[in-house]
């Protein structure tokens, strides 16, 4: 709804501009046409390289006669004709212009200082409104820019700053966008650049990371000593059952060992044996 009404407030104030034209120029303003018009036939060969004008192809004129815009469309591209006394034009670039967006200081949702900057693309779309209805077009956007950068992001958390930059940059080319119909602006494109974050919060950030990893390695860790040890339960349960099992596997041993060219020998001996020289 709140769409809408931006659209339908646009919209008003485009029909209320051009309803202002139709009261025409009155009696007196069609005289001074009329003498200014006699006088450029009258020096035909002199007004003709002040009345003959030319745009470019990316380029439209907006024509305001005793200060009234003469057409709700823009002249041009290509070649026109205005009256030397009574006539003046502004022309309207309608490329695609892109602008930085300067770093700003933005306090977040949950409270958090971040400094964020971005740029902007937009063109002109309806270059009458764009000459008429603000009085810089492309100034007025950039602080608009500016202050609606401030407002979407301080509604957003840090986490959401840092890792949803895509629909930040269309929330704020959906306001800008409406906000700037009414001036015959037309935003393309918003883009999120750089998100600084403070020193403190940068090493807090890296020690909990770091925490974090550890605390992960240390479960891996734990679970791999857990394995192993149900591994080794399991190859003892094996070898109680076959004694001739723990022969095999000391020979084994022992072979592995003479391959490394060591002169060390390893002679088991019975646990039994052992308990009971403990005991004395």
């Amino acid at each position: 709804m709140e769409m809408e009404s931006e659209m339908e407030r646009g919209a008003q104030s485009k029909q209320n501009l051009i309803s202002e034209n139709n009261g025409g120029l009155g009696c007196c303003g069609w005289i001074l046409v009329i003498i200014s018009a006699f006088f450029s036939i009258l020096i035909f060969p002199i007004t003709i390289f002040i009345s003959i004008k030319i745009v470019k192809e990316y380029e439209r004129a907006v024509i305001f006669r005793l200060g009234r815009i003469t057409a709700r469309k823009a002249k041009g591209p290509g070649i026109f004709f205005i009256l030397p006394c009574t006539d003046s034009f502004v022309k309207v670039d309608l490329r695609t212009v892109s602008f930085d967006i300067p770093p700003q200081e933005i306090l977040t949702k949950d409270s958090v200082t971040v400094s964020v900057d971005g740029v902007v693309y937009f063109r002109v779309s309806d270059p009458v409104a764009s000459v008429a209805n603000v009085s810089n077009a492309d100034y007025s956007t950039r602080l608009l820019a500016q202050t609606t950068l401030r407002n979407v992001l301080g509604t957003k958390n840090l986490a959401e700053v840092l890792s949803d930059r895509e629909g930040i940059s269309h929330s704020m080319q959906m306001s800008l966008d409406e906000a700037t119909d009414s001036w015959g602006i037309k935003v393309e494109r918003v883009e999120i650049k750089d998100v600084k974050l403070p020193q403190q919060l940068q090493r807090a950030m890296a020690a909990e990371a770091e925490a974090a990893r550890e605390a992960r390695a240390k479960v891996i860790a734990a679970e791999g000593e857990m394995n192993a040890s149900r591994a080794l339960k399991e190859a003892s349960l094996v070898i109680a059952e076959s004694p001739s099992a723990l022969q095999l596997r000391y020979l084994q041993t022992l072979n592995t060992i003479a391959a490394e060219k060591n002169s060390t020998i390893i002679f088991p001996l019975p646990m039994d044996v052992m308990s009971h020289f403990m005991k004395k």
